[in-house]
């Protein structure tokens, strides 16, 4: 039977974009302080991962390549090369062709085309300059520390033995038993070995996808037990493994011989057939399992390595300090799960149609007006509300792993524009919903590179106006009314507001003389093809880009304002919604159409007296407690035929520091809003951000606040 690798190669891919992502970080961490032993330690690590299980995954391309780059690392980790900044451009280099490596996996394509062959060639030739041809020689006696007093008897094989017993679901989770003795077989010279298959039971009784196997292998390898253990990364947790290393003590064969499932005899059998031991040692080995059995006070496992010479006693303690940190990671690993997006999503659509049918059995229980069925369906909200909250949390993700990705970003455009830039992130632990932080990351690309590469001077140009020689490009997220501020701010020069004004002037964007607040003439570099830029670098300065910015933020309900002082810098504040799914609304009558305002937008509501209509006039503005609060009528707005009401009301609304009020015939109360996206011929409709379902079947229209309250203050400022 043909086994299906899918499961796992998609599980390899996944693990090795986090990886890869582990992998810059910790060399950008080492750029900045070259002996940063974990930096390096946490490279090795990642690299050593990526090679192995695609090593076992039988992705060659990717094996090959990364075992280079894996040699590199292990020099630098034992000291023999240092970090410097050529070789770690140099790894930064193969961690993108690994990536390239293993996107091409993915997508299944065979071979390398001609580029990415002539990556992969100049890289591994580079490589192959920092490492020697000449391997290091194992001997047997270098599988532990030197000991003078060394008595305990050992064992002359001058192999490895490895003794693995698969779990049961192997074979379920894609994974060819085979594979691994493939993989191994690339890294020495298998002497021995045999396979098990005694745990199998009858055939009335096998089930045909459990794997039922195990191996006794005997390797002659310069790797050491590290690396092979971590040939079966995969597995281990479900598997038996034990590993040997040459010349090991009888003693542990007789540990091994203890802690297998097979009898003993039987075991030592296959020990003595394979090479690992002699028939004398396998003797002796009985007989010292015979005396262990007698002995009621069993030693430690660390005092046995301690007495055998086979460590010291300080690593043993090292080692025992490190198994409590283990623990406490191992805690946190095993409490959470990987799962797909799209199952996710699934889950939010149909926690959304709960909503809506919840909403309805609610209006029929009002209707019908039976106590207890009110009284049932008003717990059954408050758990569908509960349900709701508990689904949008599983979709919120820091942003941080977003912003850290600006980091590579800023290092390449400051190395090759000459320039000495520090990114400074804060809020990285603030969430947002996965699908807004997906969308999200390429407008922030775009941001950070025009701060780096037009916003912030080079360093000559900075000293000679008193200003630090290295620039400083600001990250920082954090929640606000119910959306979420992102802020990328420099200290550069500023944007020039005249020279924005005559660009904009002579594109015809404008008219010339025409009176703009600042706010109004920043927003023109948003439009399709503006651009100041007196020359154009590789990263940015065409005129495309800032227009996409503006498109794809107001595609997800979101905002962007920018504040400018010349010679000081450039703040860009991007608002977006928390999610994009679910949302608390407050339900209002225009007319006989009903609209939804979002509830964290919501500050009060106060009754338009006719006083007060009457002394607003046309100007639209009313003194609500001696504060200026211009208003807008939103019948007007919206054209609403319906019969006017009597008695109206103010709806005031407060977004990114601004407050306006909303003019309604009535206010209806809180409501669940799924929010469901207009089609493209609704998509342009000014003041309208999407719409809902109600509980009796009825469409209403959600508003867009943030337009709402730029349209007002645009025409109060024309006014005043």
């Amino acid at each position: 039977m043909e086994l299906d690798l899918g499961a796992a190669r998609k599980t390899f891919i996944a693990e090795s974009q986090e990886l890869l992502t582990e992998m810059e970080s910790s060399l950008l961490e080492l750029e900045r302080d070259p002996v940063d032993q974990n930096a390096i330690n946490s490279l090795f690590r990642a690299a050593h991962t990526i090679k192995g299980s695609s090593g076992v995954l039988g992705i060659g391309t990717v094996e090959r390549f990364t075992h280079f780059v894996e040699n590199l690392l292990e020099k630098m980790r034992t000291g023999n090369i240092k970090a410097s900044s050529e070789n770690i451009e140099l790894l930064l280099q193969c961690r993108d062709h690994i990536a390239c490596l293993i996107s091409m996996a993915a997508e299944e394509v065979e071979g390398l085309s001609g580029d990415a062959l002539n990556t992969d060639s100049e890289l591994s030739a580079r490589l192959s300059s920092y490492l020697g041809a000449e391997a290091k020689e194992r001997s047997c006696h270098s599988a532990g520390p030197a000991h003078e007093e060394e008595t305990a008897e050992k064992s002359a094989s001058d192999a490895w033995h490895i003794s693995i017993r698969f779990g049961r679901d192997l074979l379920r989770g894609g994974i060819d038993p085979i594979s691994f003795i493939s993989y191994l077989g690339k890294l020495g010279e298998i002497t021995s070995i045999t396979t098990l298959f005694y745990s199998m039971p009858e055939a009335a009784e096998m089930d045909p996808e459990d794997c039922y196997l195990g191996f006794e292998i005997d390797i002659k390898t310069d790797f050491d037990k590290k690396a092979l253990y971590e040939v079966f990364e995969f597995v281990r947790e479900d598997s038996v493994i034990h590993i040997l290393p040459p010349c090991s003590k009888i003693a542990s064969y007789v540990e091994l011989i203890n802690n297998l499932p097979e009898e003993s005899v039987l075991l030592g059998e296959i020990l003595v057939k394979g090479g690992a031991l002699t028939r004398a040692e396998l003797d002796s080995a009985l007989a010292l399992q015979e005396e262990s059995a007698l002995t009621a006070d069993r030693p430690r496992i660390g005092e046995i390595l301690i007495n055998e010479g086979a460590t010291y006693p300080e690593l043993i303690d090292a080692a025992l300090e490190k198994q409590k940190k283990n623990k406490v990671v191992a805690a946190k690993e095993a409490a959470t799960v990987r799962i797909d997006a799209s199952k996710l999503d699934s889950l939010m659509n149909l926690v959304g149609e709960l909503v809506i049918s919840g909403a309805s059995i609610d209006q029929h229980a009002q209707r019908i007006g039976d106590n207890a069925l009110q009284e049932s369906s008003s717990m059954m909200l408050r758990l569908v509300e509960e349900i709701r909250d508990s689904a949008m949390r599983v979709r919120m993700v820091p942003i941080g792993e977003t912003f850290n990705r600006f980091r590579r970003v800023v290092r390449d455009i400051s190395r090759e524009l000459g320039k000495e830039i520090d990114l400074v992130i804060t809020g990285a632990e603030t969430e947002l919903d996965k699908n807004v932080i997906e969308k999200i990351s390429d407008p922030l690309m775009h941001l950070v590179r025009n701060a780096a590469d037009h916003g912030i001077e080079n360093p000559s140009a900075r000293s000679g106006k008193g200003k630090k020689a290295s620039g400083t490009i600001r990250l920082n997220a954090g929640h606000d009314a119910g959306s979420i501020v992102i802020e990328v701010k420099d200290d550069g020069k500023g944007l020039d507001r005249e020279r924005i004004a005559e660009k904009a002037a002579s594109l015809g964007m404008i008219n010339p003389g025409q009176q703009l607040t600042d706010s109004e003439v920043f927003k023109l570099i948003f439009e399709p093809g503006f651009s100041t830029a007196g020359e154009v670098t590789k990263f940015s300065g065409r005129g495309v880009g800032m227009d996409v910015v503006r498109k794809n933020i107001e595609a997800l309900r979101g905002t962007i304002d920018i504040e400018s002082r010349p010679g000081e810098g450039t703040a860009v504040m991007v608002r977006l919604p928390l999610t994009m799914a679910i949302i608390d609304g407050f339900m209002v009558g225009i007319g006989s159409s009903p609209y939804i305002i979002p509830l964290d937008m919501v500050v009060e509501c106060v009754e338009l007296s006719e006083a007060d209509r009457l002394a607003a006039g046309k100007r639209n503005y009313i003194n609500l407690r001696g504060e200026v609060l211009p208003f807008i009528m939103l019948r007007d707005y919206f054209n609403e035929t319906g019969s006017e009401s009597k008695y109206q009301n103010i709806v005031i609304v407060q977004y990114a520091g601004h407050k306006i009020g909303l003019v309604v015939d009535e206010l209806f109360g809180e409501v669940q809003t799924v929010i469901k996206s207009l089609g493209k011929v609704y998509k342009e409709v000014k003041g309208i951000s999407g719409a809902t379902i109600l509980g009796n079947g009825r469409v209403a229209l959600i508003l867009d606040v943030p337009r709402l309250i730029q349209s007002i203050e645009s025409n109060f400022a024309r006014t005043a």
